[in-house]
């Protein structure tokens, strides 16, 4: 699958919020809009409300708007509040979790775990970023990367894993404890807005 390999810091500022924790993203200046002046353009109409919404999502959990729409249709499918199932499932990504648990400091960095091969998922290497994790799973380590990952989890010394997870420091090791609720995700979107965009 296709992934976004342009910069990254112009999404933030496209979208208006930082869609990562890290300082480059979080400074005051790189939350301007794009241009010279930080042009803002027209007041946006409930179309681009809602796009923008959207968007931001996208860029946070790195889909592509294909992977996004399926799902969205999945969601869907499933019982109960859509925009919750939604965000479940997006928040259950292999290349989402390791990022939870701090491992990468970046879904991008952590997206390219995965796809080098460094992850087992209960025992077996996964090389898919978009594979959906289920209660009870394990995520393990391959040796070679533990020592990078070790470095990533000091440089990042306030880091909490959420409530959903579990995380082993000694071994390397995290479980999926549980499914998560909107509430334990650290990033703000409305997932109204995002549904209703799709209808």
């Amino acid at each position: 699958m296709a992934n976004y390999t342009g910069p990254k810091v112009k999404l933030s500022r496209r979208v208006g919020v930082p869609i990562c924790d890290t300082p480059k993203h979080t400074t005051k200046r790189q939350l301007n809009p794009p241009g010279m002046h930080g042009f803002r353009g027209r007041r946006l109409r409930d179309y681009g409300i809602r796009l923008n919404e959207k968007q931001k999502l996208r860029y946070h959990y790195n889909v592509l708007e294909k992977q996004l729409r399926l799902t969205v249709d999945q969601a869907n499918a499933t019982k109960g509040n859509t925009g919750e199932v939604l965000l479940q499932l997006l928040e259950r990504r292999l290349d989402n979790v390791i990022r939870r648990l701090g491992w990468a400091r970046t879904i991008w960095a952590a997206r390219q775990m995965v796809a080098h091969g460094h992850v087992l998922v209960n025992g077996r290497k996964t090389d898919r970023p978009s594979c959906r994790l289920k209660v009870g799973d394990t995520i393990t380590l391959k040796e070679g990367i533990q020592k990078l990952v070790r470095e990533n989890l000091e440089s990042l010394p306030g880091h909490e894993v959420p409530a959903w997870l579990s995380f082993d420091p000694s071994t390397l090791t995290g479980k999926i404890e549980s499914i998560p609720t909107s509430d334990q995700v650290p990033f703000d979107v409305n997932m109204n807005l995002i549904v209703e965009f799709y209808r």
